[in-house]
Order: C-alpha cells, then structure tokens, then sequence
C-alpha cells in the first residue's frame, strides 16, 4: 500500500503540481493564528500551541487512516495520495531550480540574480554566476531532503499522518522563529520547543538523507566532507546534507557570499571544482538517483514483507 501511494503522488504532482503558494498560505494563517493566541512569551506556551497545531492534526489523520485501512483500502488509499500530494514533491520546489538554471544557461544572470532573490530570499545582486549556482545547489539538495526524502521516511513510518506531522512540524521551526523587533527572549522561548521537536523528527531523516546521497555519487568524498566539514555550518541538519551532497557532486560550497549588506562568513563545504550549470545538472541527477534507490528499497521490503505473509 505505501509503494503503490507514493507512486500515485508523484505521478499525480508531476501531472498537476499542487499549488504550494495556496498551502504555504493555509500553513503562515494556522501557525499565527496559534501565535496570536498562545504566545506569551514562555516555553509551555510554545508546547501547548505546538500539540493544538502539529500533534493534534496528526494524531486524528492518523485514527482515520488506520480506520480507513481496515475498512475502506480504496479510501484508505485515497487519504494517503492526498496527504503525500499535498506535503511532498519535486514540483513545490524544482520550478526555481529549474528557472535559475535555463536563465544562466543563456547568459540572463540578472534574471538569474532575481529568480534567486524570490526563492531564497536576501538580496543577490551582487553574486557572480558560479555563485548563484552554488547558491541553487544549496537550496536544492535542502528542499529535497524537506519535501522528499523527509516526508517519505515519515510517510513510511505513520502513513500519511507522518507526512503532515512533518510538514507541520517544519513549518512551525521556522515560522516561530524570533523575528527582529519581537520581544527577544519571548520569542525565543515561544518557539524554543517548536524548533526543538523538529530537530528530534528530522535527526534520522537527515541522515539517511545524507546516506543516500553518499551511495549514488562519490562515496568516499561524501562522508569524508560529512565527517570532517559538517560541523562547522551553523545549522547541524544543513550542515550534514550540505557536506554530504557537495562531496558526492564533487563540487564546493559554502563560502563567504556578497548579500549586499556585507560579506556573510560561511564556511567551505565539499571538494573539487567551482560551482556552474553543469554541476546544477548534477545535483538533479543526484536527486533523482536517490529517489530511485530509496523506491528500489521500498519495493524490496515490500516483496519481503509480501514473501512472509
């Protein structure tokens, strides 16, 4: 059943990809309205709206799946292509990808520049092409951990209660962060627990997420950059599927960058040559060989858990 509902899903987003703009939307108005109404500045206050938001949700999606598996396979099906639909895919992510590649590729790096901006946020005027690559990259191998891979191994484990339950849980991370001009310990105790559980939720997926990236490009360099460069990003899940997928594309990333407020120290990640189109090719070809492998995996256990019925 989980093979056969991860395969509809993105058959169904490569058909008609769902529209990321109207969920985000859905997603920011849930997330404040619970802010407006918990946050008083302190921890439990943050718990308190982060079970109403995240675990609550997930916990009722989760009695009807199972009630629908048991009952009802067709609906139970239909609930988990819905659910993976709407928190997975390439497509809530690959059409800036794939813009900022076509326009580099012609030569239009101000279009790039400004694609860049809209995606990632921050100004990126003053970046040179090998730096708006590098950039893409970077963004690219995080949304496919975020809204792939992640999902998928939660999706695994809870159906697709596992699927909302991390797509909420990432959400929530980082529309509860402290913002500039909020009441700085306030607002980072609000959102302390928030960030914390998504830490707890995406600690195996990140590196699995890293495995995978590791088995189907350059082995030896992925985990030589995983454990050697990982730690020195300032976000440790980012840090190791950066690490990781610059050593299997055998490309660097990283690196101070212009933002055009001043110089941002970033640190050195992977080895080889410079970031360019060719190796934003790569990563695609990266992205996809995993998935292939981690559908390989799901196929396998499948026939297994099949054989031993």
């Amino acid at each position: 059943m989980s093979l056969v509902t991860i395969v509809f899903a993105l058959l169904l987003e490569q058909l008609r990809p769902v529209a990321v703009d109207r969920i985000n939307g859905w997603l920011a108005a849930w997330s404040d309205l619970l802010s407006a109404r918990f946050n008083a500045g302190e921890w439990r206050h943050g718990v308190a709206a982060w079970v109403i938001g995240v675990a609550l949700p997930s916990a009722l999606l989760l009695a009807v799946y199972a009630l629908a598996f048991r009952y009802s396979w067709p609906l139970a099906l239909l609930l988990g292509v819905a659910f993976l639909y709407a928190t997975m895919g390439f497509r809530q992510f690959s059409h800036h990808f794939t813009s900022i590649h076509i326009a580099l590729r012609g030569g239009n790096f101000a279009e790039a520049r400004r694609l860049l901006t809209a995606w990632r946020g921050g100004s990126a005027e003053r970046l040179d092409s090998g730096e708006v690559a590098r950039l893409t990259i970077e963004n690219a191998l995080l949304a496919s951990h975020r809204h792939v891979y992640a999902p998928l191994f939660w999706f695994a484990i809870l159906g697709p209660a596992g699927a909302l339950l991390y797509r909420l849980a990432c959400h929530f991370c980082y529309a509860w962060q402290p913002k500039s001009g909020d009441d700085a310990e306030g607002g980072k105790a609000f959102g302390g627990f928030a960030r914390h559980a998504f830490a707890v939720l995406d600690w195996l997926p990140v590196r699995l997420t890293a495995i995978s990236f590791a088995v189907v490009g350059n082995f030896e360099d992925a985990v030589y950059c995983w454990r050697t460069q990982s730690a020195r990003w300032p976000e440790a899940a980012s840090g190791i599927i950066l690490s990781a997928g610059a050593g299997a594309l055998g490309v660097r990333l990283g690196m101070p960058i212009d933002t055009g407020s001043g110089i941002v120290d970033r640190p050195e990640l992977g080895v080889g040559d410079d970031a360019d189109p060719d190796f934003m090719q790569s990563a695609v070809g990266l992205v996809w060989r995993s998935l292939v492998m981690v559908l390989l995996l799901l196929t396998l256990l499948s026939v297994a858990r099949w054989a031993g019925a």
